[in-house]
Formats: structure tokens, sequence, C-alpha cells
């Protein structure tokens, strides 16, 4: 399925789509360059489980719990060297707590089963979404 956003109400639309189809224990894996709208998606995603907190990208964190419907833990690997860096770290833990994961930059090499979704700029404003997975349909 591809959706393509021409505003940050579009992406939270495209979020709460998703969020409706979660019961928890998900990994959403967003791929996408800088910019590309991983963020704003996940902040979309967590207003739509009912977190009532301010999302940011935990870059410097390398992970955020937030807490609504379900569990949403944020991740941001961007500074990861590797998957090895991250085992290190314990962050595979969180894998299974029962909430939802969302990793921005992906430095996992064995998650089971994610949800991944590709994130694109395609124009001033436009983002396109693309999700291939049964879970979440049209």
């Amino acid at each position: 399925m591809k959706f393509v956003s021409h505003s940050v109400n579009d992406t939270y639309a495209f979020a709460k789509k998703v969020a409706d189809k979660l019961k928890g224990g998900e990994v959403i894996i967003l791929r996408g360059d800088l910019g590309a709208g991983k963020t704003t998606f996940t902040k979309g995603l967590a207003k739509a489980l009912g977190v009532d907190e301010t999302v940011t990208s935990p870059t410097f964190t390398y992970v955020k719990e937030y807490y609504g419907r379900l569990p949403l833990y944020h991740f941001d690997m961007y500074r990861v060297a590797d998957a090895d860096e991250v085992y290190e770290l314990g962050l595979e833990e969180y894998f299974y707590k029962g909430g939802v994961v969302v990793v921005e930059w992906n430095k996992f090499d064995d998650v089971k089963d994610p949800l991944v979704i590709d994130v694109k700029a395609v124009g001033e404003g436009v983002r396109e979404f693309e999700i291939n997975d049964e879970r979440i349909g049209d």
C-alpha cells in the first residue's frame, strides 16, 4: 500500500490508520533518508495511541518511552555503529515488553516479522509512505 502525504495532518492520518491495527508486540522499522518524515510519522503514531507527551527524536538517548493505549518505544539508531553495539546496549529487550517498537535507522539484524515502512520525500512538503504488510491492509 502506498500513501502520499501533502501535510503533517496527512501523515498523522496515515499513522492513525496504522495505529488502529496495532495490538502490541509489533516492531515497526522506518526506512528513509534524513528529513524524509520518519519522526513526524512516529509523532502521529504516538498521538493515535493516546500519548499526551511531546514526541522528540531520541538521537542522543537511543530510545524514548511513551505511554498511551499501548506503550511506545521509539528508537533512533543513527549514531549506533552496528548490530554489535545495539546488542551491547541491551536494546532488543524492548521487543519483548508487549508495546510497539518504532525503529529509525535500523541496526538490528534479526528482528522477527517487522512491519517495514519506507518513507520518501518526493517533493516540497510531499512524502510517500509504502508499506507491504497484510497486517495493515488498505
